[in-house]
C-alpha cells in the first residue's frame, strides 16, 4: 500500500475496514474502466463482494455484473482464491489476511443516465454499475480516487473532495456513493448560485445548448421549487448534461442529476420547453423520491426488486409538477401549459391499457412491465408516470375547487415533506392517502378505489369544469375509418408494431409483427395508411395483405367508425365569474386571451 493510500486510510476508524476505490481509464477507446478496490483492516476469513443489479430511480434489474471482467484478488504479492456464489456475488478467501486488493475491469459503452460510458471524449459512470458493496459494511465511509487518462481531464461529481488529495472524493456510506455519478473529461463547467447555495452545470458533447440561456431558466426552476418546499436541502448541487445523438431522459440523485438530451434540441421552442420540463422533473425529485420515499424504497436492497404501489405519486405527481413548474417560472405561458397538458391527455386516452391496469398495479409491476415493452403492452398496461400525472391533476383541481385555490396539491407535498421527507421516513400507501384527505378535507376512499386501485375512466371534464375548461377532440381534418393498427418502416419492410385489442384489425386476424404489404391489392406503407383509409367509409370490408411469419395472407378487415387520436383543452361556453376566478387562481393568469 502506498504512503498516499495510508494517509487516506488514516482518516477512517480503526475498528472497521477502510474501503478505497481507484477508477482508472488508461485506454478510453477500449471502453474499459480499470477498477482497484482496496480493503484494509479486514479480520474475517472470507470477503463477500456484491455488485448492485439496479440503480435507485430506475426500476429495472439491469444486471450490471454482465459488464464486469478480469476479476482478481491479492494480498501483498499473493493471489487470493475466490469464487462466484451468484450472478452479482463474489467471495474471496481471506483467512489471516488484513489487506486485500481487488482488481477488475468494467466495459462501458452505453450512454444512458443509469449506465456507464467511456470513450476518447469522456468517462461517465454510475457507481451502482461499477462499484461493489461489502455486505454488512454498507454504512462505512468510502474513498474513491479517479485517475484520468489525460492531465486536462477534470472530474465533476456531487461527492465532496478529500482535503489535500487530488481527485479523491469521499462518500459517507454506500448509498451515498451509489447516489453520486461521475463525469470525467473536458466538459464545460459553469458555476452559479441560487439562494446562497452553490450549483454547477457540466455539459458534455457538441450541440446547440447555450449555457447563457439555460442557466437563468434553471435558476428560476430552483427558486420556484425551493419556495414551494421552504428552502433547499443541500449545500451544493450538480447538473450533468449529456448532449447525445439519440434518446432523452434523466436520473435523479440527492445532490445532483444526470440529463441526456438531443444535442440539437435547444433551438426550437417546443424542444427547449421539453428540456426545461426534464430539468424541473429531476430537480423536483430531490424532494419527492430522494428524500420523500415510499416505505418500500426507504432502505434500498441492491440485490433485487424493491416493490411499492406508490410510484404513481413518486413519479406521476412529479410529472404533473414538471408541467407546472416551467409555467410558474415564466419559462412558458398558460397557453403552452394547457397545450402540453392536452398532449398528455391525448396519450392517455389513446392507450387501451388504461382500462386494464390500475395505476397502483402499474407502480408495483414497474420492474417487469414499464421498461420491458412488447407488442401487447399498450393493450394491457398504463404508465404510472402518465396516469399518475393525470390523477395528480384531478386531485389538485379537486382540492383547489373545494377551497377556492386557498389549498392545493402543493399543500399535500409540503405536508408529506414535513411528516416524512425531512427525516427520510418511508410512507405507506395509507399514510399517503391520509395526507391527501387531510388537505382535501374529505374522504377519498371512492376516488382511490376507482382511479388509483381501479380502472374507471378519469373524469376530466368533471374536474376541469369548475375552472371553465373541458377536454375535446382535436381533429382539424377528416379522420379515416378506424382499423386499429400502427406500423413503421423497419429494415426495408413495413412492420406492424401494434394491433389494438378487439379492433377491426385484430378481429380480422392481423398480428403485431406482420409485414404490411397491400390494401385491396395495392401496395401501402405505414406512413400513408391513414390517407389510404380515407378512401373508405365505416362498415366497408377491405382486403389486407400481410406476410405473417413468412406466410402470405390476405385478411378481410371491416372498418369501424373513426376514433379521435388527439385531444385539447378548451373553454366551456359562457364561463361564469367563479370559473374564471378559479382558472386565474390555478394558472395565475386571466382566461381571456388564453383560450
Amino acid at each position: 500500500m502506498t504512503e498516499a493510500t495510508q494517509v487516506r486510510f488514516s482518516r477512517f476508524t480503526s475498528t472497521a475496514p477502510a474501503i478505497h476505490y481507484q477508477v482508472a481509464m488508461p485506454l478510453p477507446s477500449s471502453h474499459l474502466f480499470e477498477v482497484t478496490l482496496q480493503v484494509v483492516g479486514w479480520s474475517v476469513s472470507v470477503l463477500d463482494l456484491k455488485l448492485p443489479v439496479w440503480t435507485p430511480g430506475s426500476y429495472l434489474v439491469r444486471e450490471y455484473a454482465k459488464h464486469l471482467q478480469d476479476f482478481s484478488a491479492y494480498s501483498g504479492g499473493n493471489i487470493l482464491p475466490w469464487c462466484k456464489l451468484g450472478k452479482n456475488h463474489w467471495q474471496i478467501e481471506t483467512d489471516g489476511v488484513s489487506e486485500i486488493t481487488v482488481k477488475y475491469r468494467v466495459f462501458a459503452n452505453e450512454l444512458t443516465v443509469r449506465t456507464n460510458h467511456l470513450d476518447d471524449s469522456h468517462g461517465y459512470f454510475n457507481p451502482a454499475a461499477l462499484c461493489f458493496y461489502l455486505p454488512g459494511f454498507e454504512q462505512q465511509p468510502i474513498a474513491i480516487e479517479i485517475i484520468p487518462p489525460l492531465a486536462e481531464w477534470r472530474v465533476t461529481t456531487p461527492l465532496p473532495p478529500v482535503a489535500g488529495q487530488v481527485n479523491v472524493f469521499e462518500a459517507v456510506d454506500f448509498d451515498t456513493l451509489v447516489d453520486s455519478p461521475f463525469e470525467v473529461g473536458c466538459h464545460n463547467l459553469y458555476e452559479f448560485e441560487v439562494l446562497g447555495k452553490s450549483h454547477e452545470l457540466a455539459i458534455w458533447g457538441q450541440g446547440n445548448a447555450e449555457a447563457d440561456r439555460i442557466i437563468p431558466d434553471i435558476q428560476k426552476i430552483i427558486q420556484v421549487e425551493a419556495e414551494m418546499f421552504g428552502g433547499l436541502p443541500y449545500e451544493r448541487y450538480v447538473f450533468l448534461l449529456h448532449l447525445a445523438s439519440t434518446g432523452a431522459g434523466g436520473l435523479e440523485h440527492k445532490n445532483s442529476c444526470t440529463l441526456n438530451y438531443s444535442r440539437f434540441g435547444f433551438r426550437a421552442k417546443d424542444k427547449y420547453d421539453r428540456f426545461m420540463q426534464l430539468v424541473a422533473h429531476e430537480f423536483f425529485h430531490l424532494w419527492n423520491v430522494k428524500r420523500l420515499r415510499p416505505k418500500g424504497l426507504e432502505k434500498f436492497d441492491y440485490d433485487g426488486e424493491n416493490y411499492t404501489p406508490s410510484l404513481w405519486f413518486s413519479e406521476g405527481t412529479t410529472s404533473y409538477y414538471d408541467l407546472l413548474i416551467p409555467l410558474r417560472s415564466g419559462i412558458y405561458d398558460a397557453k403552452s401549459f394547457l397545450h402540453n397538458l392536452g398532449k398528455e391527455i391525448s396519450r392517455f386516452l389513446t392507450i387501451p391499457g388504461r382500462k386494464v391496469q390500475p395505476v397502483s398495479e402499474s407502480s408495483f409491476d414497474a420492474w417487469i412491465k414499464l421498461y420491458r415493452q412488447d407488442a401487447n403492452s399498450n393493450n394491457s398496461q398504463i404508465s404510472y408516470y402518465l396516469k399518475g400525472e393525470l390523477v395528480s391533476l384531478l386531485l389538485d383541481l379537486l382540492i383547489r375547487g373545494r377551497y377556492e385555490n386557498k389549498r392545493s396539491l402543493d399543500d399535500v407535498m409540503r405536508q408529506m415533506w414535513s411528516e416524512f421527507g425531512k427525516e427520510e421516513i418511508g410512507f405507506t400507501p395509507s399514510q399517503l392517502q391520509e395526507a391527501i384527505e387531510s388537505v382535501a378535507g374529505m374522504d377519498l376512499r371512492d376516488f382511490f378505489a376507482r382511479y388509483i386501485d381501479g380502472t374507471d375512466e378519469l373524469p376530466f371534464d368533471e374536474y376541469l369544469e369548475p375552472f371553465g375548461l373541458q377536454v375535446r377532440s382535436d381533429s382539424d381534418e377528416e379522420q379515416p375509418p378506424y382499423m386499429g393498427l400502427t406500423g413503421k418502416a423497419q429494415n426495408g419492410k413495413e412492420v406492424i408494431n401494434f394491433v389494438e385489442i378487439c379492433s377491426p384489425a385484430q378481429v380480422g386476424g392481423v398480428d403485431a409483427g406482420d409485414e404490411l404489404l397491400a390494401i385491396d391489392g395495392l401496395r401501402v406503407t405505414a406512413e400513408h395508411l391513414s390517407d389510404r383509409l380515407k378512401d373508405y367509409k365505416p362498415g366497408d370490408t377491405i382486403q389486407v395483405t400481410v406476410f405473417h411469419q413468412d406466410e402470405l395472407r390476405t385478411l378481410p378487415v371491416t372498418l369501424a367508425a373513426p376514433r379521435p387520436n388527439s385531444y385539447k383543452i378548451v373553454a366551456v361556453e359562457n364561463s361564469s365569474s367563479t370559473q374564471k376566478q378559479n382558472f386565474a387562481g390555478w394558472l395565475g393568469v386571466s382566461m381571456s386571451g388564453i383560450l
